[in-house]
């Protein structure tokens, strides 16, 4: 077992010696193969799309079936394991931010996308069935493939990956309850900050001081949207960590409680206790 759950970036992934990619756009199938451990996190956007085999995918603990056609969305940060049939096929579109936002004046655009960071803090797939829109997303992922081959500009291949986004948003909103406006997009970058820096254990003030708001300000947009306290969202992902940290590394408790910045071990385990109802070593054993 490793010392830490490794974290990914796109060279990693990439069939290229060019370390400054920040895209990659695949087939996915049984002969894809990197030497990456599993589960792991990456440092940046993927979107999978499947159209063919069976299997299981487990995104921070949730576990998802696959049912193709269907497209799996998976932000900075997650840990994720796939368990998959050796008929697997699909596609795939690894990317960073600054990829896709390098022209934009909204730099929030994937914030606003309701598969990214979702407000449940959950990643269901978009299970596409027998929608015309499967065949029209397929053919979009079959062109970023064809136009990385023959190495097109980066701008042709970023409204690719545009199209693809904006088209799954469009099939996702008929089925989940459209989110908007600022009080959405303000969670959002909450949620953002919290990944980024929850190893840190910041306080709600700290996160409100981040986001130029009063912590009663923050906690009450949070609440109205999640249903969750903007304390309850940083306790929910310190656990989450706590829990891979000690299923999928071999890091003591004292360890785990230093890398994520609880003043001692004693206080982490009550901590984790009163979150879970049992010790870090009881969780470790069952």
């Amino acid at each position: 077992m490793a010392n830490n759950i490794p974290t990914y970036s796109l060279s990693s992934f990439s069939n290229t010696t060019d370390s400054t990619k920040q895209y990659q756009a695949e087939i996915f199938d049984a002969n894809r193969h990197f030497a990456v451990t599993y589960p792991h996190r990456h440092d940046f956007y993927e979107v999978l799309f499947i159209k063919q085999g069976s299997g299981v995918h487990i995104i921070d603990g949730n576990s998802y079936k696959i049912e193709p056609p269907c497209v799996f969305f998976m932000s900075p940060g997650q840990t994720h394991k796939l368990e998959l049939s050796q008929d697997i096929e699909g596609f795939i579109f690894l990317f960073a931010a600054d990829f896709y936002l390098v022209h934009r004046s909204n730099q929030n655009r994937l914030l606003e996308f309701p598969f990214f960071f979702t407000l449940h803090q959950d990643n269901p797939p978009l299970y596409l069935g027998n929608l015309p829109q499967a065949a029209f997303i397929e053919s979009l992922f079959k062109q970023a493939v064809n136009e990385g081959a023959s190495h097109s500009s980066e701008e042709l291949q970023r409204s690719i990956l545009d199209t693809i986004l904006v088209s799954c948003a469009n099939v996702y909103s008929q089925h989940q309850p459209r989110l908007a406006g600022k009080g959405h997009l303000l969670v959002k970058r909450f949620l953002l900050l919290v990944e980024e820096n929850y190893i840190k254990n910041l306080s709600v003030s700290d996160y409100a001081n981040l986001l130029a708001l009063t912590p009663n300000h923050l906690t009450q947009v949070v609440r109205e949207l999640t249903g969750k306290t903007s304390n309850e969202i940083i306790q929910a992902k310190q656990i989450l960590e706590a829990k891979r940290l000690l299923l999928h590394t071999n890091l003591s408790v004292t360890q785990i409680a230093e890398q994520m910045s609880f003043i001692d071990q004693s206080y982490f385990a009550r901590f984790f206790k009163k979150e879970t109802g049992q010790t870090p070593v009881e969780f470790r054993r069952t």
